[in-house]
């Protein structure tokens, strides 16, 4: 068949207009479909989200902030064959490309075609990176030419290492892993810097199918995807056939890194929290990526715990047996079990939910998680008062623990010690009525060590060391005594301990203050009437210097909390935090300044950017020599006072008990040159502890189980008198021993240089009851 001329004129002009009506419609297409597209500052000012990490003094993690679980890490922090890995799963030509590879489309399009569905994809990492951060993630021809068209242009924005780092920083890769340094700790336990080349092969085949490839649920699967990843590296020339060999055969253990996160401190954590989304807002907490320094360190941290723990768990027992937590069906315990599975170690003192599996008179057995454990009937002791038995249950027998639990009870209990294979000896525990708080700062310096806010936070996040207002009872003499010693009083003047009665006439009502022990001592010395924490003569002196003073000295304190103007609140009737008197205190042990407590050190950005440090905030508040006679005085109370328990830590300490009416609320805090640690205990709802919840005997053991865990790590160091004080002899001491032992003839006191040892008795002609007028009553506001 013979064409003629023209038709073949006409088919070569066809011809030839066939890739120029292609490049027409391509023009067209890419003009359509780019005159919308979003800008590139989301990427070339690449903010992912990231992971805030709170650390402790030491550099050790304490808590992680966070919407995705993403750490950043630069290209040049990765070990080579990681990087290459991802590129010879994904995007082997990614250095030779403009953004699009048409010949891996191609490819890609094929396999498909003969599959019958999509099975690999051809898009470039660059354009993975565009649709991750720009666009969404429909599946439309739309857009991909939009993809095309911006991870095109991107490669004029960004460097090919750049591009590369931000696609192995934003890419998910399972088990709430994004990117490679979360995944690396998820799937393997360590950081990137240290993954093998196998471990990253299997990594790097987890884009694809993330949930597919998991090693954890599909190992096999993963073993076979790492084998893709691996070859295509050796048939890119990128490792050798000996490296390729060696990487196969590596037995991979996976594992994920240590989290303890929220295991200790939480309520630390928590104050921490709380600073930094008032600084930063919540956003910037949760995705910033911020590095923040504590002034937490773990071993007070983990005393402190403990001790509150312990501490509260005893309190507790004091009530006797009150029956177990809870009660299983059989059809509940393996819930119950499976609810408290961990693959932690347990370590002794580590308080666990544990149910009765059997129980005899030696020994009840108990499960908990995947753990077994005994308590043997020595720890059972003090169920002693119990409650009366259950649905006809016999009546709790002390050290009989058949007759204290039974099978399907759910009991409290902490781990005595370990007897291998996950079984563990336990004491009984039970779970505490009452609340607490510990707060331990350095004087020098206000950081913070360590901070509890109750017994546990899973049960309660509200804060009883920062949030609780409490009265404080005595704890808040030293303030009071504090303001005499600036106004004309020395710790040898004598005040009369007697009777005193303050009615007001027109209210109808009267305040009869009395010690705690409601026995009246006579002419007491300043210094004993603080060692022995006595009301009457503590209410004297405040109505000598006038309840005024006593404000203005706790202002000057920094006390924060409202001081009405009655004589009540030297007894310590307002209501302050644990945190806001111990700051008052750090001005008694130190130089006469506060200083303010500390939790945040320093915060750095993701990219390394100081943020904020804090410095020492320090207050003038009183002058040292005020500082060192109370320190002097507070002494006392551990020699021969309230808080003589304390003597047992065999150094210099100073410190004091503080009571409330009804044993409501219990206080101590004491301190050394170099550390001051508050305790409070009391019930959230107001009720009594009972006779045995003074400060004593119920803040002070938690306070000294603590110290005595963290005490050697300061030397025995004494406070130093400043220049001004002097020490003089004080004849006949009234009373410094306990009642019914002889005083000592004589002892020395610290006065300040040009004060005299004696002093005109306050009160001393009073030895009945005291009435005050109506007008000096009115003016007190009683």
């Amino acid at each position: 068949m013979r064409w003629s001329r023209s038709f073949k004129r006409k088919l070569f002009l066809a011809i030839l207009a066939l890739p120029v009506a292609a490049a027409l419609c391509a023009a067209l297409a890419f003009w359509y479909y780019s005159h919308d597209l979003p800008g590139f500052r989301n990427i070339t000012d690449y903010k992912p989200p990231l992971v805030t990490t709170v650390l402790s003094r030491e550099g050790r993690v304490l808590g992680y902030f966070y919407k995705e679980k993403r750490f950043l890490v630069r290209l040049q922090d990765m070990p080579e064959h990681l990087p290459l890995a991802f590129l010879a799963a994904e995007d082997s030509s990614f250095y030779k490309h403009d953004g699009i590879d048409p010949w891996a489309i191609f490819r890609a399009s094929l396999m498909n075609l003969k599959a019958g569905g999509i099975r690999q994809g051809g898009s470039t990492i660059t354009q993975q990176v565009v649709k991750r951060l720009l666009l969404s993630p429909e599946k439309s021809f739309e857009r991909k030419i939009k993809e095309a068209i911006l991870a095109y242009r991107l490669e004029n924005y960004l460097t090919k290492d750049e591009i590369l780092t931000i696609y192995l920083n934003q890419i998910y890769l399972g088990s709430k892993a994004y990117g490679v340094e979360a995944a690396s700790r998820e799937y393997f336990g360590k950081h990137v810097k240290d993954l093998t080349l196998a471990e990253a092969a299997v990594l790097a085949g987890l884009p694809q199918a993330p949930s597919r490839y998991n090693p954890y649920s599909d190992p096999e699967a993963a073993k076979v995807r790492q084998k893709y990843v691996l070859d295509q590296m050796l048939s890119q020339g990128w490792i050798t056939r000996e490296q390729h060999t060696d990487a196969l055969a590596q037995k991979l253990a996976y594992k994920s890194m240590e989290d303890n996160s929220w295991k200790l401190g939480a309520y630390y954590l928590e104050e921490v929290r709380r600073f930094l989304i008032e600084k930063y807002g919540e956003e910037e907490v949760y995705t910033g990526g911020l590095t923040v320094e504590t002034a937490c360190v773990i071993a007070h941290q983990q005393a402190a715990d403990n001790a509150m723990r312990r501490g509260l768990g005893d309190v507790a027992k004091r009530k006797g047996w009150e029956g177990p937590a809870g009660r299983l069906k059989p059809q509940e315990v393996q819930g119950f079990l499976d609810e408290g599975r961990t693959d932690e170690s347990i370590k002794p003192g580590t308080w666990v939910r544990a149910v009765v599996t059997e129980s005899a008179k030696d020994k009840a057995v108990v499960r908990f998680g995947q753990n077994t454990g005994e308590i043997p009937a020595s720890t059972t002791m003090w169920c002693r008062n119990g409650v009366k038995g259950l649905k006809g249950e016999a009546a709790p027998i002390p050290g009989d623990p058949s007759r204290i639990v039974h099978k399907g009870d759910v009991v409290w209990a902490t781990v005595r010690e370990a007897k291998g294979g996950r079984h563990y000896v336990l004491n009984l525990e039970r779970a505490p009525g009452p609340e607490g708080a510990l707060v331990s700062m350095l004087p020098e310096t206000g950081e913070v060590v360590a901070l509890v806010g109750g017994f546990s936070f899973e049960k309660s996040q509200f804060n009883r060391a920062t949030q609780a207002k409490r009265q404080p009872g005595s704890s808040f003499k030293p303030i009071v005594y504090s303001a005499a010693l600036d106004n004309g009083l020395t710790p040898a003047s004598v005040i009369m301990d007697a009777p005193i009665v303050f009615a007001n006439a027109e209210a109808g009502t009267v305040w009869r203050p009395e010690n705690y022990e409601n026995i009246f001592y006579g002419p007491t010395l300043l210094s004993t009437a603080l060692a022995k924490s006595r009301n009457l003569v503590t209410i004297r002196v405040a109505q000598k210097i006038g309840v005024r003073t006593v404000i203005e000295r706790a202002r000057a304190l920094g006390i924060e909390s409202e001081l009405p103007e009655n004589l009540s609140i030297a007894l310590g009737s307002s209501a302050l935090t644990l945190t806001n008197l111990c700051q008052a205190y750090t001005a008694f042990a130190r130089d006469g300044s506060y200083v303010k407590p500390r939790l945040v050190l320093s915060v750095t950005s993701a990219w390394g950017e100081t943020l904020y440090k804090s410095e020492p905030e320090y207050v003038e508040a009183v002058s040292p020599q005020n500082a060192f006679l109370m320190a002097s005085m507070l002494k006392e109370v551990i020699n021969v006072g309230t808080g003589g328990a304390a003597k047992v830590l065999g150094r210099p300490l100073a410190g004091k008990t503080g009571t409330t009416n009804n044993e409501q609320d219990a206080w101590f805090i004491g301190f050394t040159p170099h550390l001051l640690t508050g305790v409070y205990v009391g019930y959230d709802q107001l009720q009594s502890m009972g006779r045995e919840g003074s400060g004593g005997r119920t803040a002070l053991p938690i306070w000294l189980e603590y110290r005595r865990a963290v005490e050697d790590r300061y030397p025995p160091d004494d406070f130093l008198p400043p220049e001004g004080i002097v020490w003089a002899r004080v004849e006949n001491s009234q009373a410094i021993g306990s009642k019914g032992q002889p005083a000592p003839e004589s002892y020395f006191l610290p006065f300040v240089e040009g004060t005299q040892p004696e002093q005109t008795d306050v009160g001393a002609a009073e030895t009945g009851d005291s009435t005050a007028s109506d007008a000096d009553l009115m003016k007190l506001g009683f």
